[in-house]
């Protein structure tokens, strides 16, 4: 009973997944379009891309507080669908302030969501005793390609974007609901070690390297997400509908890395795979900088998709490991460095590209995610790859 009550848990936190990459492809892949319906001009634009991962930051913070007294599959279940009504109400303004408000409510959603997400992931994994973190996010990869589709057909066919947002958000919101109704909760009874205990301190001292690991990942991630259709159109001549497809190739190639990451990982360990994946996510922006045309420049986000795909969910895997006894606020802690790599990304390649050149911005997510190699051995503290039995916790409580 155990054992089938933890297959619905994580098929339920799978879908929770797929259906936030959605949401957020949805979102990121239309900016041109929210940029010439609420008339946001470029100077302004990073600022309220900055804005999102700001306030979604501050709810990871808050998010730790409430798991505590409620646990994180209740914080998710209510949490989701407030981030695809944010997405819809994107759609719904005509103002600048509506702009405002609408992503104010969509980033302080995806805060709470994100933090409780990958909570009951790094839990879930520590029941299994396997590596199963990168599913879970492969399953976000595979959202993030069905929104991504669903963004090009809006532009194909010029549909407004409440338009575009509504038939997704009626068919995902009852899904996510009731999908909720199967969340659990994998946590085990584990020992706290020296060291690991849940003071402060501690535990962003320990974390620090994890940090910075997920900060230059998501200013990576922030550089395609916010920048690669904008890139796409204003820098390699491509087509409003051609300018959807950077990300979606990007997605692909990331759902490719983290379906089979997971056996990477048991075969090699974490920081084999996670050096392996800043390699290649480098030579992916350096390709992006120097490409000639369009098609080409697709091609490279592929290339980095692949590379980038690996980091953030051994990131989180590994804060689980390294304190098990917290590990809910280790995650919370870890997810604030998610949205300082977004604050930090976002406005920082789109100053560049003002002030230089967007080409020459690319060299920045370059060469940080390649300080990852680094970094590293962190990754390898404590046994990555989950392979044997030894590992699997004595009890686990899946109330």
């Amino acid at each position: 009973m155990t054992d089938a009550r933890l297959r619905r848990g994580r098929g339920s936190l799978a879908v929770s997944f797929f259906v936030q990459g959605v949401t957020f492809a949805l979102l990121v892949t239309r900016i041109p379009a929210i940029q010439d319906r609420y008339g946001i001009s470029d100077g302004l634009l990073p600022a309220f891309l900055a804005a999102v991962p700001v306030l979604a930051g501050v709810a990871s913070v808050a998010t730790e507080k409430v798991v505590a007294r409620v646990g994180p599959a209740v914080v998710l279940r209510w949490a989701q669908p407030f981030v695809l009504l944010a997405l819809l109400s994107v759609g719904l303004g005509s103002e600048l302030w509506h702009a405002a408000v609408a992503l104010g409510f969509f980033g302080i959603a995806v805060g709470v969501l994100d933090a409780s997400m990958n909570m009951l992931g790094v839990s879930l994994q520590r029941a299994y005793g396997r590596s199963i973190m990168l599913g879970f996010h492969a399953s976000y990869s595979l959202g993030g390609i069905a929104g991504a589709s669903l963004a090009w057909v809006g532009a194909h066919w010029h549909l407004s974007l409440f338009v575009s947002y509504l038939p997704v958000v009626a068919v995902l919101l009852p899904v996510a609901f009731v999908g909720s109704r199967w969340y659990v909760s994998g946590e085990g009874s584990v020992p706290v070690e020296a060291g690991e205990g849940k003071g402060s301190g501690v535990v962003l001292k320990v974390l620090l390297p994890l940090c910075l690991v997920m900060t230059f990942a998501y200013i990576g991630d922030s550089t395609v997400s916010n920048w690669s259709a904008k890139y796409l159109q204003d820098v390699l001549g491509g087509s409003e509908e051609l300018a959807t497809v950077p990300y979606n190739a990007y997605m692909v190639t990331t759902l490719i890395g983290r379906a089979v990451g997971d056996f990477g990982v048991r075969r090699f360990g974490a920081v084999v795979v996670v050096r392996a994946g800043a390699v290649l996510a480098g030579l992916g922006f350096a390709l992006v900088a120097l490409a000639p045309g369009a098609w080409v420049g697709i091609a490279a986000f592929t290339v980095l998709g692949l590379g980038l795909s690996v980091i953030v969910p051994q990131t989180f895997a590994a804060a689980g490991r390294l304190f098990p006894g917290a590990s809910d606020a280790a995650v919370a802690r870890l997810n604030v460095f998610n949205y300082v790599g977004f604050l930090v990304g976002s406005p920082l390649v789109g100053a560049l590209g003002d002030a230089w050149s967007y080409r020459g911005a690319m060299a920045v997510p370059m060469a940080l995610v390649l300080v990852t190699v680094v970094y590293a051995t962190s990754f390898g503290s404590r046994e990555a790859r989950y392979g044997g039995g030894h590992e699997r916790p004595r009890t686990v409580d899946v109330g």
